[in-house]
């Protein structure tokens, strides 16, 4: 197939292994240049141009899109979505990941342990806040840092009022996250490919420095991650759309905690330190998906007038409760079951004789106003957990 890498650094490891990776396996690639390129739009005709050239379609997209290029990178990506190309990592995964609020925030919504995190705005809400976060010593970031640059730790709750007060008076905005002391100095990156983690590393921040970021000098050893990190930092991919991503934890008492995702992670460090022939299995991975491009199902749907796609909980006093597929008479009402979540196992298309469980997490499409009938009211003061979608491979 034809591979079409978006890097500004042809030379940079990450870049060159997966170029590599992909000849190897016998595939053509392109290292394109993600700033050389021109969006063009017209009536059913989204086109790209690379140097003033229109640009064919390739196979399938890997991009590697830097901080500094994220939103005319993810327009680039987005274009090629458009036209109909498969994209390792999709426009709207890439923002939202970049968007170290907004991919917590997404987070948040499931049941998944993360760093306790608030942001504030006004100067009279930051004390409170950093009390709820279990007071100081706290880590203060900025939104838009990367490779442990603004990432301060703050020791008392004075310093890290006149931080964020400075931070805050030079227009920046910053996140106060629970300093975790068991885990001082050192995390785990877990670098996710499709639906399983395949390299995982713990980096340890040397001497007084409390990041563990190899760039910031920290060393890095190999590491097998038990089950329930495992399983965090798959879900924690799958939240945020992602098909490859480095997910960076912290090793709690309570279990691990998600600091941060990252759309394009480094291999230089995961494969130097694992042995992994991490390119390899992006490229293997794409291989498998390339004629899955990205379809945006209620999108796709919305146009049918009455029916479209929904989240469905089986409430314990629900009439489909304890009933198969079959008896509950949803094909009956014009309603098909996409997707079961049970406690976090995701069942694609299940078959018409599963029974539906009370807090199973209903996936469908079909008529909107049977649906409608499904859906328990939301009890005042109690927050529904959302379930994982995930696609079947």
């Amino acid at each position: 197939m034809n591979i079409s890498v978006l890097s500004i650094g042809p030379r940079l490891y990450s870049t060159k292994r997966i170029r590599e990776a992909a000849i190897q396996r016998g595939h053509k690639v392109r290292v394109m240049d993600t700033r050389k390129f021109a969006l063009h739009l017209e009536h059913e005709t989204p086109e790209l141009f690379y140097r003033n050239k229109r640009v064919s379609a390739p196979d399938c997209v890997i991009p590697r899109i830097g901080h500094s290029l994220t939103s005319f990178g993810t327009s680039v990506v987005r274009q090629y979505q458009q036209m109909g190309v498969f994209c390792v990592n999709s426009s709207s995964s890439i923002s939202s990941s970049r968007d170290k609020l907004r991919s917590l925030q997404l987070l948040s919504r499931y049941d998944i342990g993360i760093a306790p995190t608030t942001y504030v705005r006004a100067r009279e809400d930051i004390l409170p806040a950093i009390e709820r976060v279990g007071g100081a010593p706290v880590i203060i970031k900025l939104l838009q840092g990367t490779q442990g640059l603004g990432v301060i730790l703050a020791e008392s709750l004075k310093v890290a009022e006149a931080i964020i007060e400075t931070l805050q008076g030079a227009e920046q905005s910053v996140l106060v996250q629970k300093f975790v002391a068991e885990s001082k100095g050192k995390d785990l990156r877990a670098f996710v490919v499709g639906d399983r983690v395949v390299a995982a590393m713990r980096r340890v921040a040397q001497g007084q420095e409390f990041r563990s970021n190899v760039h910031r000098g920290g060393r890095s050893e190999a590491v097998e991650l038990d089950a329930v990190q495992t399983r965090t930092a798959v879900r924690a991919a799958q939240i945020l759309g992602l098909r490859v991503c480095g997910v960076d934890m912290l090793e709690s008492s309570s279990g691990p905690q998600i600091i941060e995702v990252n759309s394009s992670p480094g291999l230089e460090g995961i494969e130097k330190t694992t042995g992994v022939d991490v390119a390899g299995a992006i490229i293997e991975y794409a291989e498998e998906q390339v004629a899955f491009p990205e379809l945006d199902i209620r999108e796709r749907f919305s146009v049918t007038r009455g029916y479209g796609v929904a989240e469905v909980i089986i409430a314990q006093d629900s009439p489909f409760a304890n009933k198969t597929i079959r008896d509950a008479g949803l094909r009956a009402l014009d309603i098909v079951v996409l997707s079961l979540d049970r406690g976090g196992e995701v069942i694609p298309n299940p078959s018409s004789s599963r029974e539906l469980r009370p807090g199973d997490h209903l996936l469908c499409f079909g008529k909107l106003s049977e649906m409608k009938a499904m859906i328990p009211i939301r009890k005042k003061g109690r927050r529904r957990k959302r379930p994982i979608i995930t696609k079947s491979s």
